[in-house]
């Protein structure tokens, strides 16, 4: 398995909505920092898509990833025409093997029948690049089997989170048993649940990877040896901006050098 980062290791630094940054991270800053972390692999999802950049910039960001020896992989969100065949061209462009997408934009969150109406169309389009649905929170994780087997796995798969569908109340355990036979693409997010300070309920958080309760060895043992494993973070807010985006790239760190020590440890 190939580990990387992506512009969901570093959202804040990226901007979230309602936090502006200073200096936003670019998709050339995305790539320099994925150098020095040793990652094999950047994924460029919709909060920093390629679709920005104009052609000569494309290149010269294509160029230096293989330069550097850095696959890249293209990521968008929504299920129109114009969200999925702009990135399935950057895709080619730039071999990525999926576009990843999560279905929900907006107030466009179509059910599972309407999902497939709308995708079947555009399968002669994922001819030599595959459609990766990312589990994210809605569907359950045996709906988006159906989805995927209804469309036809030799075209569409899974990306798969290993948070998000606690939103649909499945923990990682259930999903990655019903998933990892789709799996295209892993997302290593690691997590806490903690109980609220009334005691009337939980929260989820973020942690670097390996201090929180996923089981990620196990989780890496599950995983086919050919998809590609890529760091997310979900870092909480600190005092200021500045803190939370120092504290987002020190857990980057931790967590590289803790997902190779466990890749090392299964080779």
């Amino acid at each position: 398995m190939k580990l990387g980062v992506g512009s969901y290791t570093f959202t804040w630094a990226v901007g979230v909505p309602g936090y502006p940054v200073a200096q936003p991270m670019k998709a050339f800053d995305l790539l320099e920092t994925a150098r020095e972390l040793g990652a094999e692999v950047v994924q460029y999802c919709d909060n920093l898509p390629l679709t920005a950049l104009n052609a000569s910039e494309r290149s010269e960001l294509r160029q230096k990833a293989q330069n550097y020896g850095i696959d890249i992989e293209i990521g968008t969100r929504g299920i129109s025409a114009e969200n999925l065949l702009e990135p399935l061209e950057l895709a080619c462009f730039f071999s990525s093997p999926f576009v990843r997408v999560v279905i929900d934009k907006g107030p466009d969150e179509p059910g599972p029948a309407t999902v497939i109406a709308r995708l079947k169309p555009f399968q002669p389009e994922f001819k030599t690049v595959k459609l990766g649905i990312e589990n994210h929170d809605r569907f359950p994780a045996e709906v988006l089997k159906w989805v995927v087997e209804e469309l036809g796995p030799d075209w569409v798969g899974i990306v798969l989170d290993t948070v998000n569908s606690l939103g649909a109340a499945e923990g990682a355990e259930y999903v990655v048993g019903t998933l990892a036979p789709y799996t295209l693409n892993l997302h290593i997010k690691d997590f806490v649940v903690r109980r609220v300070s009334h005691g009337m309920g939980f929260s989820v958080e973020g942690t670097a990877a390996g201090q929180g309760i996923l089981n990620v060895p196990w989780l890496l043992d599950q995983m086919p040896p050919s998809i590609n494993g890529i760091l997310e973070l979900w870092t909480p807010p600190q005092g200021d901006l500045d803190e939370t985006i120092r504290l987002e790239r020190d857990w980057a760190v931790q967590s590289m050098n803790y997902l190779k020590e466990q890749r090392k440890e299964r080779t």
